[in-house]
């Protein structure tokens, strides 16, 4: 089994046991509570540059505990206050050592747009992103069926969230713009065998079609100023970086080099 298939079995399972433990009454009474949207799309858009989309994000399965001194509110403070456009923040609570309810509490001290970062594999999961205090969220084109990855977009927009539609290779590029998507992120490491490769994002978006309504991410793998220059070359319009800025002990001094400030 693929860690990516391990991934979504576990997650399925969890997200059918919170869905037996919320009512919906309780899921609408969050509703109503939760904070209005900000513009995660237009974050990237008029950023001005190369976006950076800057992750809160403890540990992953691959690499294991990234960051052992992790304190989300203050590193989602330090990334606010040292230019990234929107954060990332992991909910994966097995594998990543996430939480919910990061979203929220870091919702309440900062003023830039959150990426729910997680597994969606039930349209439920994005009525609670809502709820949570998210502004947008991560869909995994190898996680869904064409169908699923439509409907879920769509229903995303009703929220009032933007939908990252990430992707691997070609098939899933096609899958993604057949499927109404012009947020896309770019997986640079291979779900099902966690192995990292910068070209795949400079591969893709070479074969792409041109559309300016299009916005596109690259994730993982980014480390350098050299590796952000190469993508911006090529037309990237942000980037996702987790690791790279939570193993530094000076996270703001490492979101300037690679911003190149």
């Amino acid at each position: 089994m693929s860690m990516l298939s391990e991934i979504l079995a576990t997650k399925h399972t969890e997200v059918k046991f919170r869905m037996e433990q919320t009512s919906a009454h309780a899921m609408q009474e969050k509703l109503m509570d939760a904070p209005p949207a900000r513009d995660f799309r237009a974050a990237i858009a008029n950023s001005g540059e190369i976006a950076l989309l800057a992750e809160v994000k403890k540990a992953s399965p691959s690499k294991g505990i990234i960051r052992e001194d992790f304190d989300p509110i203050e590193i989602a403070k330090i990334f606010a206050s040292n230019g990234a456009a929107c954060l990332s923040v992991l909910t994966d609570e097995k594998y990543f050592k996430g939480k919910l309810e990061y979203l929220s509490n870091i919702h309440e001290v900062v003023d830039i747009p959150l990426l729910r970062k997680d597994f969606i594999v039930n349209s439920w999961q994005i009525v609670e992103s809502k709820a949570a205090g998210a502004d947008a969220i991560l869909l995994i084109v190898a996680a869904l069926s064409p169908k699923d990855l439509t409907n879920y977009i769509k229903l995303a927009t009703e929220y009032g969230l933007a939908a990252l539609v990430e992707v691997h290779d070609k098939d899933e590029m096609k899958e993604a713009i057949d499927a109404g998507a012009d947020l896309i992120g770019i997986n640079n490491r291979d779900l099902h065998t966690f192995r990292t490769n910068l070209s795949v994002t400079l591969d893709l978006v070479a074969n792409l079609p041109p559309d300016p309504k299009r916005l596109i991410v690259s994730e993982s793998g980014i480390f350098t100023r050299a590796d952000v220059l190469r993508l911006q070359e090529v037309g990237v319009n942000a980037i996702l970086v987790g690791e790279a800025l939570m193993r530094e002990a000076d996270i703001g001094a490492k979101m300037n080099e690679l911003r190149g400030m």
